[in-house]
């Protein structure tokens, strides 16, 4: 992809670290943003919504998809659940001249930054400890236990990759934290 389209936002964290909540925010304060909506295999949460959140695929469909090259990025984040990007949308929003922002988990996000380079800026939100990542996982009464242990180990490892990131944000105010990103945001699409 040429440089003279729009540029690229990854946001990348830990389940739980606020990265959707920081993206919704950067969509609403910076003019020219639009969500790039990943694919997945797992089923929808309650409030959302197909095309809108996630282009919503069974495991079978999602495979086929990276058979046929779909995908500028993919990955199976937890047993049978995978989460890719499709090279169909950031295509329709870079060449209309639209700026991408993606939600992506780490190793996803650490992928798209390779891919990109200097048309990506790569940030990650990093909660301000564990035990605080933990809180916010049982506040949302989304995870079984069981579920919740698998996501705090992947997010234990997941911090381990915030310096393939170009800036790290720690939320730890959720205000302060979007000021920031908004930003750190304008100064990367101004330059």
């Amino acid at each position: 992809m040429a440089t003279k389209e729009g540029k690229c936002i990854i946001v990348s964290a830990p389940s739980g670290s606020g990265k959707t909540t920081i993206v919704k925010h950067l969509l609403k304060a910076v003019p020219g943003l639009q969500f790039s909506v990943s694919a997945t295999s797992r089923g929808p949460r309650p409030t959302e919504r197909h095309e809108k959140d996630y282009y919503f695929m069974d495991p079978d469909g999602f495979r086929k998809k990276i058979e046929e090259g779909a995908f500028l990025e993919w990955e199976e984040v937890y047993t049978g659940q995978y989460y890719g990007t499709l090279k169909s949308e950031v295509e329709r929003i870079r060449y209309s001249g639209g700026h991408v922002i993606f939600d992506l988990d780490v190793e996803g996000g650490v992928n798209l930054k390779k891919y990109f380079g200097g048309e990506a800026l790569a940030i990650f939100i990093r909660p301000p400890s564990i035990e605080a990542l933990e809180a916010r996982l049982r506040n949302r009464s989304t995870e079984s236990e069981e579920n919740l242990k698998v996501r705090l180990d992947k997010a234990k490892y997941e911090l381990e990759f915030s310096g393939k990131f170009d800036y790290v944000l720690v939320n730890d105010d959720l205000n302060t934290a979007c000021e920031e990103a908004i930003s750190q945001v304008m100064s990367f699409l101004n330059a």
